[in-house]
């Protein structure tokens, strides 16, 4: 079985560094990220009889992980968080890793359910959203072409980035300069150059030349074009020597090179790691992994505002949507889209590489990962990315997969498809058509063929809302609110694309707002209209007025009316009688060949001339504008008090 990835040698001490308390010999190894060691010396003192402590026996737990006994390490993590609370979700996310490497992937599912109660609203939804992606057929899986380069070693390789048509990389091979890394058995780190060939393969790697001399770590190189400067991590040093905080902690630091070769640091802190910088030209922020304190796990990845490349704010965690109890490395942007690696724990490996889109005004859509092809069930990382003439992708990626020269190696890839499953995202707004204001507390719901519920959300106090799932070539849109009016349309796969291609904003009308009191009764607010002298013919004038109705019964689903036709009193009452049922039966075989439902017409009454509302009744002469004022028709709203 491979090792583990050379960096994460460094982020083995994130939870367990020196300043710990050291009880036994196998403590020491264990601090030192001697692992093999530290496990040979733990069973001697279990062996002697020794007591050893839960700490302690987490720390046998991580030691077994780093070494790839997943089975042994799972064990451990399980007996302790069954009988103490002492795990961290830095270590729980460990367990299940673990778990989902001994190929018990239904176990870390069940488990994760059990505990995501506990755990944050944005870690279950992201964890529920790839568990289905990754179990969808595989069929539909990206195709990549991807070869390992020429430019590996036996030794560690990662970290490419482009540089002026070439790569920079990191690498552990030995070199007379420097020193030999204790815990990974390489040469300390260093930055190198190679030619990138006409077919991608990366050729002639050379020691780069671009950054100052040092006997310890140089590594993860990022060129920006713009600013031609080189951003990288190194070893913190003091006279030419490792720099240790008060707990004897040497930690790394990033710093840049400009193009005249002056060197300074941007960030450091001798207590705290930096990894994998990335400057985004468009936005002039600096991306970077850390292990700060108050993050969500392991490392996390964070942002500095900058002024070409000099520094401006404090560090912004990307928060728990990208950032997991795991740790998170290797930010990449490209078109809007924050690529990085993450080893949590319902990934396909080790680290796994994943893709979110940067949203407009904050925040991040769900990351996904990228799938079987760049991710293996080893570890997959440093992804970069460009785009090429012919509308595809290629770029590089590290990976520590069986097959490679190496403990890591460089991977080239090629594909022809956007990166990452397909998913469905719909946003939008819910609004008030009369003042254009946004509905809080409207429930959108993404519903399957059946009906089933898929996805909700509530709109916020702007009305907006915003919905992730895995693609389904079809489903149902349903937006709906007590008291308003209702949305709901079944998409196609064809609709869907274009769907999210643009916000769908939704009026939704409340029920006072086509409900009037007349009579003593709740009806819909429509226009009065007349039918000719003796007629009960649906002419299109009254057809577009019937319109109107049929456009409510679309709004809100559930309403129920009951159809009252009334007439004047000319004519006999019995003529009356007739003419006014036989109007009230043309009004609802047009509503019904419009598409209301029949149980939305609880009934459709005649009254004749039973209910004049003036004094014009038999044998009383009055003018037509007065008779016009009996001939009407009423669309009582039978439910109103449930619709409200």
């Amino acid at each position: 079985m491979k090792t583990k990835t050379f960096i994460l040698f460094f982020m083995a001490a994130i939870l367990t560094s020196p300043a710990q308390e050291i009880n036994s010999k196998a403590d020491k190894y264990f601090y030192a990220y001697a692992f093999k060691e530290a496990i040979a010396e733990y069973k001697k003192d279990m062996g002697k009889g020794k007591l050893i402590s839960n700490h302690q026996f987490l720390n046998l737990a991580d030691s077994y992980f780093r070494t790839g006994d997943f089975k042994s390490a799972s064990k451990i993590y399980l007996d302790i968080n069954s009988k103490d609370t002492i795990m961290n979700d830095h270590r729980l996310n460990k367990m299940l890793q673990s778990l989902s490497k001994t190929y018990e992937i239904e176990r870390v599912k069940a488990f994760f359910r059990k505990k995501s109660i506990t755990l944050s609203n944005e870690l279950t939804e992201n964890a529920e959203f790839n568990f289905e992606l990754l179990g969808a057929d595989s069929k539909n899986a990206q195709k990549f072409e991807i070869y390992n380069i020429d430019a590996n070693s036996a030794q560690s390789d990662f970290a490419p980035s482009f540089y002026k048509g070439k790569l920079l990389f990191s690498s552990g091979r030995t070199l007379k300069s420097k020193k030999m890394y204790g815990p990974s058995g390489e040469s300390y780190l260093d930055i190198y150059l190679a030619k990138i060939g006409s077919g991608g393969d990366v050729l002639n790697p050379n020691a780069f030349s671009g950054t100052p001399d040092s006997k310890y770590h140089k590594s993860t190189p990022y060129y920006s074009e713009e600013l031609d400067k080189i951003f990288y991590v190194l070893s913190n040093t003091e006279n030419d020597q490792l720099a240790f905080d008060e707990n004897g902690k040497n930690s790394l630091a990033i710093g840049i090179v400009y193009d005249n070769g002056f060197f300074r640091f941007l960030l450091k802190d001798l207590s705290t790691s930096f990894y994998y910088p990335f400057y985004d030209e468009a936005t002039d922020k600096l991306y970077f992994a850390a292990n700060f304190k108050d993050g969500y796990g392991g490392t996390d990845i964070y942002y500095v505002t900058t002024n070409n490349g000099q520094i401006m704010s404090q560090a912004v965690n990307l928060g728990p949507g990208i950032n997991s109890p795991g740790n998170e490395i290797a930010p990449y942007v490209l078109d809007g889209n924050l690529y990085f690696s993450s080893d949590v724990f319902y990934g396909l490996g080790g680290m796994d590489i994943y893709k979110t889109t940067i949203r407009q005004g904050g925040g991040f859509s769900i990351p996904i990962n990228l799938g079987p092809g760049i991710n293996s069930t080893s570890d997959d990382f440093g992804f970069i990315i460009k785009s090429n003439e012919q509308g595809g992708f290629s770029g590089y990626f590290s990976s520590n997969r069986e097959g490679g020269k190496g403990n890591d190696d460089i991977y080239g890839f090629k594909t022809n498809e956007s990166l990452g499953p397909k998913t469905f995202t719909l946003r939008g707004t819910v609004i008030k058509p009369e003042y254009q204001q946004g509905i809080a507390g409207a429930t959108i719901k993404l519903l399957d063929e059946s009906g089933n519920t898929i996805k909700k959300t509530v709109t916020k106090g702007n009305g907006k809302y915003q919905l992730e799932i895995p693609w389904r070539d079809k489903l149902i849109v349903e937006i709906t609110k007590d008291g308003h009016s209702s949305y709901n349309r079944s998409y196609t796969s064809e609709e869907m694309e274009n769907a999210q291609r643009l916000a769908l904003d939704v009026e939704m009308v409340s029920i006072g707002n086509v409900v009037i009191e007349r009579e003593g009764k709740q009806v819909l607010n429509i226009p009065d209209f007349f039918f000719a002298r003796g007629k009960t013919n649906i002419t299109p004038e009254i057809a577009l007025e019937l319109d109107k109705v049929v456009d409510v019964f679309q709004k809100f689903p559930q309403l129920q009316i009951q159809i009252e036709s009334h007439t004047d009193s000319r004519g006999s009452n019995r003529t009356n009688m007739s003419l006014s049922q036989k109007r009230a039966d043309a009004i609802k075989g047009y509503l019904l060949q419009n598409g209301v439902a029949s149980s939305g017409i609880t009934s459709s009454i005649g009254y004749g001339e039973k209910r004049i509302l003036n004094s014009c009744t038999n044998g009383v002469y009055c003018l037509d504008f007065l008779h016009n004022q009996n001939l009407r028709t009423l669309f009582v709203v039978t439910n109103y008090d449930q619709l409200e």
